[in-house]
């Protein structure tokens, strides 16, 4: 006859069954996590598990589309910007207006995260 009574190991992992893990957040982040389950109509736990499956799904590979899909980005940009410019624009101005738009001012370049670092 087996013991009911004794309590298993907590390093001991259940099969069959999802374990259940308490996570311990902020109140600003709890509420981050908050909105974003009510604006993707779920409920905490289930965005929980949602937000951290995206956060471990990224890998470099990803980052690395993201990047080139930052370069499309900008060249789409580019392509719908150049027309709401004033044609009487000289061609270097034009092109300086472009880059200030798509690069944004030059006190962020530091900042941004989809420019390769500065060399050192």
């Amino acid at each position: 006859m087996v013991d009911s009574t004794k309590k298993k190991p907590d390093n001991m992992v259940r099969t069959g069954h999802d374990a259940i893990s308490a996570v311990k957040m902020s109140k600003r982040l709890t509420a981050e996590v908050d909105a974003w389950a009510e604006a993707h109509d779920t409920v905490r736990s289930d965005a929980i598990c949602r937000l951290v499956e995206l956060g471990l799904g990224t890998s470099v590979d990803s980052l690395g589309s993201a990047l080139r899909d930052s370069v499309e980005i900008e060249d789409l940009a580019v392509k719908q910007i150049g027309p709401l410019l004033d044609p009487s624009l000289p061609v270097a101005e034009r092109e300086r207006r472009v880059r200030r738009l798509t690069g944004g001012p030059p006190e962020f370049l530091d900042e941004r995260i989809d420019l390769p670092g500065p060399k050192k």
